[in-house]
């Protein structure tokens, strides 16, 4: 593992410092777990397991987000002046612009045009997770606007001590991204597909609000999916075994490979996380003929199942939407959960009830001019994000009479 010791303070003003840590190792899990949002039956706020010690640690661990894959970590920690533990921000410095899934390929394409260097360049974010969950994490019963402050403070004078070109604060929660803004970052919106379990008791409610012809084709898609004689098993907690994770992960490498010529998690991530947090997985996975063939990976928050990776060594008809988004909607329903987040992009997902949602990042540029630049540029971004997703929202299966 990848891993050093805490570097030096950084003065954010004259109550608070910022050391940098570089690994989540440097902090103890009870020290992480102090953050509001990182451990579940926090009253505070919604547990996102993506935030979680468990999860961050299993990816440095593994040797999937370590500076040898371009991703050195560089966590912030908050402290006053007697050296309590105030806030953090999950951070690493980063060499190449993979696995973030808020894309700025043209804006270091551009800066390194004009001379520049953009890369390294900070990354505050959930490794290969485009999940929005908090990122300015605060100590559970302190002032959690005096302490953001700080931390976004932190974070844009680390930057510029360390003369990188940038700081990028990717799917934020929306009262991040203001704090950060108020520190002079810029805000930039893209667009996900969520479902939201309107109180239903069970998958025929969900149903009942589509439009008869939606409602239809759903149905059919969903037997259409299983005609081959596949069944579905969800498999969590003791369930997930390392005979289960060897053949989800030969899904993953098989359909990773294929679309991204080499997949970011390795066999030994999976293992960890199901030792450390495996009543926080769900595998979805499909069977024909006895054996596995497909399946898909989320993760169980409070209040909300995070739908992440999918893979199979079959292909059938409809069988990725069946275990990515009718299973999860079904999930959600069974255990009320509020929402499944189904990951980046995908307008597919409207039609299986997942309505447009704006996702948030927060991003400082080092430079006047080339900030000035990406400011005018994500002004125009915004106003096209809107501008789809209310088009989107004009397209969705749902019955106009309840909409309205």
């Amino acid at each position: 593992m990848d891993q050093g010791d805490e570097g030096d303070g950084q003065t954010a003003n004259a109550d608070y410092s910022i050391r940098v840590a570089a690994g989540i190792g440097a902090f103890t899990c009870d020290e992480w777990s102090g953050f509001v949002g990182t451990t579940r039956g926090d009253a505070e706020t919604s547990y996102n397991p993506l935030v979680s010690f468990a999860f961050l640690s299993a990816l440095e661990d593994s040797g999937c987000a370590v500076r040898r894959t371009g991703w050195q970590g560089h966590h912030l920690r908050l402290e006053d002046g007697r050296g309590r533990l105030l806030g953090a921000v999950p951070c690493y410095l980063k060499s190449h612009s993979q696995g973030e899934y808020v894309f700025d390929h043209g804006w270091s394409d551009a800066f390194e045009r004009a001379g520049g260097r953009y890369y390294p360049k900070l990354q505050c974010a959930v490794p290969f997770s485009p999940v929005t969950g908090p990122r300015l994490l605060v100590s559970k019963g302190e002032h959690s606007a005096t302490v953001k402050a700080g931390l976004a403070a932190g974070l844009k004078a680390v930057t510029q001590k360390l003369g990188v070109s940038s700081a990028h604060v990717t799917f934020a929660q929306e009262g991040d991204v203001e704090v950060l803004e108020a520190a002079g970052f810029l805000h930039r919106t893209d667009q996900q597909f969520h479902f939201f379990n309107e109180g239903f008791a069970t998958y025929d409610d969900f149903l009942a609000t589509l439009a008869s012809r939606k409602r239809k084709a759903m149905k059919k898609e969903r037997r259409e999916a299983l005609a081959d004689g596949i069944s579905i098993d969800w498999l969590t907690g003791k369930d997930l075994t390392e005979k289960a994770w060897d053949d989800f992960f030969a899904f993953y490498m098989d359909t990773g490979s294929r679309k991204w010529g080499r997949p970011y998690l390795n066999r030994q991530f999976f293992s960890l996380i199901g030792e450390r947090m495996a009543d926080d997985i769900l595998l979805v996975m499909a069977k024909r003929d006895g054996r596995y063939i497909a399946g898909a990976i989320n993760f169980i928050g409070s209040d909300a199942l995070y739908g992440r990776n999918w893979g199979c060594i079959e292909d059938h008809p409809f069988l990725h939407f069946e275990v990515c988004y009718h299973q999860a909607i079904d999930f959600a329903i069974e255990r009320k959960l509020r929402v499944v987040e189904a990951g980046a992009q995908g307008e597919h997902k409207l039609a299986r009830g997942y309505r447009p949602v704006t996702m948030h990042s927060a991003h400082y540029i080092a430079h006047p001019g080339f900030r000035n630049a990406v400011a005018d540029y994500l002004r125009r971004e915004r106003h096209e994000v809107e501008r789809m997703t209310e088009y989107l929202e004009e397209h969705t299966p749902f019955r106009k009479d309840i909409e309205e």
